[in-house]
């Protein structure tokens, strides 16, 4: 019987001082105001004391909060590289069979000066600069004769002046691309450029006879070259120069006792 009583007796008194002794919390509080961490409670408080219960759950999200302000625009960045070039012009060099040493200027192709012959009505009142190689597709066997073509000469009567050495001589002709210019004009009796364009070659104005059926202008280079071997004096298409008359043209500055210059330019 007595060691039961003391049994109650101790946790009698034990219950009392649970009382008296602060709890977790306010040991917690008062170690943050005081700074002190090392404050505990009495052992025999520790031991009746059940363990920590478990964290509880997690709160409903908060409202969501007003945007803030808006921040400055930054400098501008550096200027990126140029992107791949596209498009460009092509023109025919007449006389030659390279390309100017242009910037952004390729051959597509060389060949030979063509066209309809000077003394028959139709045809083309084209030049043309036939490739050296054609390719032929189907076609009819034999000669037909509706619209033949035949090579170009130059006919300068054997001038040595504005383009020595290339009378009755076949015309040679080039296929130009320059993939950095937007625009091509030839400008006749003119031999440069305005000051925002690009000079690709330069020349004189020729075409058909007056007397002959009518073509077209071409602007041959002044350092004018001849396909070799051929000057038999076919009489086909022919090149002649061209001089301005007075005739509702200006003279001076015109002159018709000189052969016209031409051009050709790129922007």
């Amino acid at each position: 019987m007595r060691p039961f009583l003391f049994l109650i007796t101790l946790f009698t008194f034990a219950l009392v001082k649970a009382e008296a002794v602060p709890s977790g919390k306010e040991v917690t509080k008062r170690q943050a105001e005081s700074g002190d961490s090392n404050e505990r409670l009495p052992p025999f408080i520790e031991l009746l004391r059940g363990r920590d219960g478990r964290d509880g759950r997690d709160g409903e999200p908060g409202p969501k909060g007003s945007p803030g302000a808006t921040a400055e625009k930054g400098d501008t960045g550096p200027q990126g590289p140029p992107g791949p070039s596209s498009g460009g012009v092509t023109y025919i060099r007449w006389g030659r069979t390279t390309c100017p040493n242009t910037p952004g200027t390729e051959r597509v192709y060389s060949g030979r000066a063509a066209g309809t012959s000077y003394n028959v009505q139709g045809g083309t009142s084209d030049y043309l600069c036939l490739p050296d190689t054609p390719e032929y597709s189907t076609y009819r066997p034999g000669v037909q004769g509706y619209s033949p073509i035949h090579g170009a000469e130059y006919e300068t009567n054997h001038a040595t002046l504005p383009i020595p050495g290339v009378h009755e001589h076949n015309v040679p002709c080039a296929i130009c691309l320059n993939s950095q210019r937007k625009a091509v004009l030839t400008i006749p009796a003119r031999f440069t450029c305005p000051s925002s364009w690009t000079l690709e070659y330069n020349g004189y104005l020729m075409t058909a006879r007056h007397s002959y059926r009518r073509t077209a202008l071409a602007c041959v280079d002044k350092n004018a070259e001849k396909v070799p071997g051929e000057a038999a004096n076919t009489n086909g298409a022919l090149f002649y120069n061209i001089e301005a008359t007075c005739n509702g043209i200006l003279c001076p500055p015109y002159d018709p006792e000189k052969e016209l210059t031409c051009a050709v330019c790129t922007k």
